[in-house]
């Protein structure tokens, strides 16, 4: 079963070399029951463990069930002694947050597939059913090294190895090990243990002794037991080959949970920060779309593809009454721009100013607006009761009026307004209509307005000969840059001015739109930012209670390398217990993000549009937090040496 030839294993501590294994030459046969005995230092533990494929030696041969393992990987090592070798330990190194039968079960993670032993029936033949929910704080030395020994027995090895299976056993206990090791062996299996106890190494059939590393002595005591068959070959080839990762990953996510609920003050701070961020990502966005959505809709209500024309210039003087000469529009104008200019459906001139509203014993200042019936179309006007005025009326410069939704509010409260007379500035003025509600936009409300025909303004109530601005509706957004060019040369030609006259401009209302939108887009990256910072920050603390987690479970992880774990298990392990610590906080944080932006908008007012997008944007997002800050300790944990970690304190 085992030859090994010319072994040599040197440690290097600082500047100090010592020699653990010097030119050890040996077999053993298949059956056998080896005690290998020596003082400490003698490098008896050394060979157990490159003959349990722990550790490999500096130079030499070893060949274990026809398998060189000189040049084999870590993960085909770990392959090899999943499938073959089974360890005991003198610290029995069980886990404490695990009951006896899954302690027992731990190396079915690791090893071949689902073949291997049941680990209730191993723990009935070691002489603990009625142990097996019970944890290691409950079973005595001696029980808790007969757990040990059934691990050992899991996954049907040809090869026990024991390291002093009995240094922390009274002698009662001592004696169970040492039968149930004979009977183990009586059975077939090859035993190899490492022992400084004559009494102990009497139980073996054969002693070897060591001394500064080498051989010095090998004795028979017995012949080899006849009870084993031969061994199965092994493929090189397939000793890395593992049980599917899905299978895995349930037995990997119940190890996470048990590990993370024996620390649960420390996990839940670390979820904490995940929740925290989580909740603030999906409420900020949520505020931001809220808000994009309600100045997209205060924008709508500007109208669609209009140029607005007005007297002055909003470079130099701001609006149609600045400093200087200006050029002022008529009615004509208006008229005639769709006629000049093709792509122009509709125009509207208007005026506007302030004025009194008195109605009975009530009064309000608001503005007013003269324009013609147009003007409610390009600037999507909606009345809510009533009509609005008629070219007719505009002809007829008629004293009938339309009330914005605050005026009609202040005036006549819950009462119907049509057909009533307001005086607007000392003049009664008959109410046809009401205008739905557009809300406020920045310092000015859109609902604090009368509209009057035109000719009734400028005559009756202002005194004005010229319109203070134009509208101009564009057929398609796509032409509005060509159309306000036609529009400067139209104004140009008409009114006889030079190529770079200042005194009139025109405003885009789609540029003015855009701005907002990009601004809104803005803030509302911003916010997400501001929100992802504190993602990012509990983030850095499932990364740092990871990597104490890391230090405090040392000898754990090199346990479960001793079993069969290679590095990408121990790594699937840790990212697992990082991802669940950000997917449970994810998902609570998802929860209250959703409960905060409802909150916000339901008793706040505040505009609040969660997304599904934004939803599965916070949620993939911990997820990465998760793989991401996990995976630093997990690959740290997978780097471990196991002989190292076994004996970390």
């Amino acid at each position: 079963m085992i030859r090994v030839s010319h072994l040599n294993k040197t440690y290097r501590m600082g500047a100090a070399e010592v020699r653990a294994l010097r030119d050890v030459s040996l077999t053993i046969e298949r059956g056998d029951f080896v005690a290998i005995m020596g003082p400490s230092g003698s490098g008896k533990s050394t060979l157990l463990h490159v003959l349990g494929l722990l550790d490999v030696a500096d130079s030499g041969t070893y060949e274990l069930n026809g398998c060189i393992t000189d040049r084999m990987t870590d993960d085909e090592r770990a392959g090899l002694r999943s499938q073959t070798v089974g360890f005991v330990f003198q610290q029995f190194h069980l886990l404490p947050r695990a009951t006896a039968v899954e302690n027992v079960a731990l190396p079915k993670l690791y090893g071949p597939g689902t073949s291997g032993r049941r680990p209730a029936d191993l723990l009935d033949r070691v002489g603990l059913s009625d142990h097996r929910m019970h944890k290691p704080n409950q079973l005595s030395g001696g029980q808790q090294q007969r757990v040990a020994m059934a691990r050992a027995l899991t996954n049907n090895p040809t090869l026990l190895l024991a390291d002093e299976p009995t240094g922390n056993l009274d002698s009662h206990s001592q004696e169970e090990i040492l039968l149930l090791l004979e009977e183990l062996n009586r059975d077939g299996l090859t035993v190899v243990m490492v022992t400084h106890e004559l009494d102990v190494s009497r139980h073996a059939r054969r002693v070897i002794r060591m001394r500064d590393g080498a051989v010095v002595s090998d004795e028979r005591t017995g012949p080899v037991s006849a009870g084993g068959s031969a061994p199965v070959a092994k493929n090189i080839g397939s000793l890395s080959i593992r049980r599917s990762r899905w299978s895995a990953l349930g037995a990997h996510g119940r190890e996470a949970f048990r590990s993370l609920g024996a620390n649960k003050v420390r996990a839940g701070l670390s979820m904490l920060g995940i929740l925290i961020g989580v909740g603030a990502v999906v409420a900020m966005l949520a505020l931001g779309t809220g808000a994009r959505k309600a100045v997209e809709a205060q924008l709508s209500s500007l109208g669609a593809n209009l140029l607005v024309l007005m007297p002055g210039s909003l470079k130099t003087h701001g609006v149609a009454q600045g400093a200087g000469a200006v050029t002022r529009f008529t009615e004509t104008d208006a008229r005639d721009i769709p006629d000049e200019i093709h792509t122009v459906t509709q125009t509207a001139p208007s005026v506007t100013g302030a004025a009194q509203l008195v109605y009975g014993n009530k009064n309000w200042r608001s503005s007013i607006i003269g324009t013609v019936p147009s003007y409610a179309t390009l600037r999507a006007l909606s009345v809510a009761r009533g009509r609005f005025f008629t070219d007719l009326e505009v002809v007829q410069r008629a004293r009938v009026a339309v009330l914005g939704a605050t005026p009609a509010q202040e005036l006549f409260g819950g009462t119907d307004p049509i057909g009533e007379y307001i005086k607007i500035n000392r003049i009664n003025f008959q109410v046809v209509g009401v205008l739905k509600e557009k809300g406020a936009m920045g310092w000015r409300n859109q609902d604090d307005v009368v509209g009057v025909p035109i000719t009734t303004a400028m005559r009756r109530l202002m005194g004005k000969d010229y319109v203070d601005m134009i509208d101009v509706q564009v057929d398609k957004a796509a032409h509005l840059p060509a159309t306000e060019k036609a529009l400067r040369a139209y104004v140009i030609r008409r009114h006889r001015l030079a190529e770079d006259d200042e005194s009139f401009d025109v405003m885009n209302l789609a540029e003015i739109q855009s701005a907002f939108q990009a601004t809104s887009r803005t803030l509302s990256m911003l916010l997400a930012v501001i929100a992802a910072i504190s993602l990012f920050v509990g983030g850095i603390g499932i990364m740092n209670i990871m990597l104490v987690t890391v230090t405090e479970r040392t000898r754990e992880i090199g346990l479960r390398k001793a079993l069969g774990a290679r590095g990408r298990d121990i790594q699937t392990q840790f990212i697992t217990e990082a991802l669940v610590i950000s997917l449970v906080g994810g998902i609570s944080g998802l929860l209250l993000g959703v409960g905060v932006s409802v909150g916000l908008s339901k008793f706040a007012g505040w505009a609040a549009g969660v997304s599904g997008g934004s939803v599965a944007l916070a949620f993939f997002f911990s997820v990465g937090v998760g793989v991401v800050f996990g995976y630093w300790p997990a690959r740290k944990a997978a780097a471990l040496n196991p002989i190292r970690a076994l004996r970390y304190e």
